[in-house]
């Protein structure tokens, strides 16, 4: 069973910066695709952004333009860049994989691990 162990959270002011990172405890570079998503008090999980193995990515409107997810195949390690941060932003942090389009659908995955926290506050 793979394991996850995301990194990186922090309290930040609005327009700041932070870069998340997902340790894989398996090998990645034949994992179809990696993701991240977020998880804010009282609403659902939701996809933030995935990167399929041949480097194509997709992001959630609400991020276009101010996330970029990256993986780094020899370091079993995924990334989340995350620029422009706003108070909404505010969340717990996770990262999943899977071997098929069912990385788009939280719901349907399993092994996540404990989360970061980001939190956008002044």
């Amino acid at each position: 069973q793979v394991q996850l162990v995301e990194s990186g959270g922090n309290l930040v002011q609005p327009g700041g910066s932070l870069r998340l990172s997902c340790a894989v405890s398996t090998s990645i570079i034949n994992i179809y695709a990696l993701g991240w998503y977020r998880q804010a008090p009282g609403k659902r999980r939701e996809l933030v952004a995935a990167i399929i193995r041949g480097g194509d990515t997709n992001y959630a409107d609400s991020v276009k333009g101010r996330f970029t997810i990256s993986r780094d195949n020899a370091k079993n390690t995924v990334y989340l860049q995350m620029n422009s941060l706003k108070p909404e932003d505010t969340a717990v942090y996770y990262c999943n994989c899977a071997q098929d389009g069912t990385i788009y659908y939280p719901s349907l995955l399993h092994s996540w691990g404990q989360g970061t926290q980001v939190t956008v506050s002044s």
